[in-house]
């Protein structure tokens, strides 16, 4: 398999996987309809990896300009990143996150099925744990969710192994992710959303740039440590690379694995570790709990670890440094 399709490749961990790929010599084509990326990301990737990269500027939803991409660049395996993302605004606007991240999974789905492509690795999340009945959490857990995000990951994965049970010819690979941060070492890609955030660190970037005046912490009465929310924090760097093992993986079928470090770390604790390391203080307060959000979650990645001999290697301390000086490098 050489000829791979990202999908939403220029966005944050896509961005990471293309370098990852790169580095492992596959011919990448993307494709990225820049609603929540830039354009600039892909001169950033050649300078990167100075290889060639194929970019197609389209929506996964558009089976069409699919169509066109597969008979060109003749794929061998796809890696499903596109979607929406944002667990708050999910919960205010269910019917965009439903329409968009369910039609444009099958639609490429359709696609691949047509020109005989069967190699699928699916960016699905933590978030299909629900409310974890212990920790750390193992992929053969029960699945719930909280907000509709959650839920378009859930139906997905259903999709997935129905389709599955449905020819065998497919391979499938579904990855939850934990909590991807920090940067790519170079400093020239990295998190930077649109929008206010909703995720921790581009939150804290935000505000140790004046770009926002205050880091609210949504609540500090959790069943945790210090009473903020606890997560497992992984440097997308070692996430992408989860990516690439994956693909690597001489196990066929329809596999799960749990994307992870294994720890977890509270917010507040992130922000005094950000803090520390990169000597900067982050104005912030407590506000009230956000909806759908949890006590903890962190994974267990003894599966990973056995089956595709994944490993993080980099810590909190290292994806806060990394994080800090990709926005040093890109802002005024």
């Amino acid at each position: 398999m050489k000829n791979i399709l990202v999908t939403g490749g220029l966005g944050f961990i896509g961005s990471h996987t293309v370098v990852e790929l790169c580095k492992n010599d596959y011919h990448v084509v993307i494709i990225d309809n820049l609603s929540n990326s830039s354009i600039d990301v892909l001169d950033k990737l050649k300078k990167i990896t100075k290889k060639e990269i194929a970019f197609y500027e389209d929506d996964v939803c558009n089976k069409e300009a699919l169509k066109k991409i597969f008979k060109k660049e003749k794929i061998d395996a796809v890696i499903h990143f596109a979607g929406f993302k944002a667990v708050g605004e999910s919960v205010e606007k269910p019917l965009k996150y439903y329409r968009n991240n369910l039609d444009s999974t099958i639609s490429l789905l359709e696609v691949m099925d047509e020109y005989a492509c069967f190699n699928l690795i699916f960016s699905s999340s933590a978030t299909v744990y629900g409310k974890p009945k212990s920790l750390p959490i193992k992929e053969d857990f029960p699945l719930s969710t909280t907000n509709p995000y959650g839920t378009t990951k859930l139906f997905i994965e259903h999709i997935l192994e129905d389709l599955y049970t449905s020819n065998n010819k497919w391979n499938i690979t579904i990855l939850r992710y934990f909590n991807p941060i920090g940067a790519d070492k170079s400093g020239l890609i990295g998190e930077n959303p649109k929008d206010i955030p909703n995720n921790l660190m581009p939150y804290i970037l935000k505000v140790v740039t004046k770009e926002l005046p205050v880091l609210r912490i949504f609540g500090d009465d959790y069943d945790t440590v210090d009473g903020t929310g606890v997560r497992d924090y992984i440097h997308v760097s070692d996430l992408a690379y989860g990516h690439v093992l994956a693909l690597k993986n001489k196990k066929e079928g329809l596999k799960i694995y749990n994307l992870g470090t294994g720890h977890g770390t509270s917010v507040l604790e992130l922000v005094k570790t950000f803090e520390k390391v990169n000597n900067v203080k982050v104005n912030k307060e407590i506000t009230k709990r956000r909806p759908g959000d949890i006590d903890a979650c962190f994974a267990s990645c003894d599966k990973a670890f056995k089956e595709l001999g994944f490993k993080a290697k980099y810590d909190v301390e290292e994806m806060c440094l990394d994080a800090y000086n990709f926005i040093k490098k890109n802002t005024n």
